[in-house]
């Protein structure tokens, strides 16, 4: 008795469609299409690797500087090798500085700046990006309207203020001007409208969640990755400003970038000192990055891979 030959499937209902053996060979070995795996060749490690040269050569060259004397830095060509004079110019910048209280400054004003700046950013990108008021769109152009004034301008009236409230030679002079950006504001905005999904707070809303309870509870955990680069970019940028520092501050009060103006004084200003002063600023803000940089990159491309 001969079988009977199986219906054929309707499209839409039991396994779907197979695609071709050679479509599938071809997706397999990288011939094309949206699957297939991309790999670098000699050429792109060649110029990865003369972008790594070309980035870390400052870098090198500042501990070059800092390890070798004056007379050194002047020869023609100049020595690429680190020298023996690292711990004498560490000693010097000691002597004439005091970088361990600058260096306590800069991390009480990098710091405060940076939980303030990423906080606050959060709450105002939030509130344009997924709250309905009045005026939203006329105060978000008001806010990026802001970025295009140079910040300059601003000096005059912003000492007369401080001055006005005694903060002259005081940290919160420089701390409470920056604890909110423009550019945050933006970024977490951006940030949020195409990371934080509408039936998330809509859901929030019908389980009895208040406004503030969506922010901690929702909004902060998907934020994480946009706040985390965004703590980063101001603690870098608090780190190094010494425009509104070396008005607000005094040599008795300084932040890094105001100490290492004190370095090298005399005649002929003596550049390996200067160089072990920097060296000595920038070993901070490598070592926050080394602890949080593989957070940070994990953090975005989770977020990216989610979205």
């Amino acid at each position: 008795m001969t079988a009977l030959a199986a219906p054929p499937t309707a499209p839409g209902k039991g396994r779907p469609p197979q695609d071709p053996p050679e479509k599938r060979s071809r997706f397999r070995k990288g011939g094309g299409g949206a699957g297939r795996t991309m790999k670098g060749g000699w050429l792109s490690y060649l110029i990865l690797g003369f972008a790594l040269l070309i980035s870390a050569f400052p870098f090198y060259w500042t501990i070059v500087a800092a390890s070798r004397s004056n007379a050194d830095l002047a020869q023609v060509p100049p020595s690429l090798l680190p020298g023996p004079n690292l711990i004498k110019n560490f000693e010097a910048v000691l002597e004439e500085a005091d970088i361990g209280k600058a260096l306590l400054n800069s991390l009480i004003v990098s710091g405060s700046i940076t939980l303030g700046t990423v906080l606050c950013c959060t709450l105002a990108g939030f509130a344009f990006a997924k709250l309905k008021f009045r005026g939203r769109g006329a105060l978000l152009t008001l806010t990026i309207g802001t970025m295009m004034i140079p910040p300059q301008l601003g000096v005059i009236p912003l000492f007369m203020l401080i001055a006005e409230l005694q903060w002259v030679n005081q940290l919160q002079a420089v701390i409470l001007p920056g604890l909110v950006s423009a550019f945050g504001v933006f970024f977490m905005r951006q940030y949020l409208v195409q990371s934080l999904p509408d039936e998330l707070i809509e859901a929030a809303r019908v389980d009895g969640a208040s406004t503030a309870r969506i922010f901690w509870s929702i909004v902060i955990p998907i934020a994480r990755p946009g706040m985390a680069v965004l703590g980063m970019l101001t603690f870098m940028t608090a780190w190094n400003d010494f425009f509104w520092p070396i008005i607000a501050l005094s040599s008795q009060e300084p932040t890094v970038q105001v100490a290492l103006r004190q370095l090298g004084g005399g005649y002929v200003n003596d550049q390996s000192v200067i160089m072990a002063g920097t060296l000595l600023g920038t070993l901070p803000v490598l070592l926050v990055f080394g602890l949080l940089g593989r957070q940070i990159v994990g953090g975005i491309m989770q977020g990216a891979v989610k979205g």
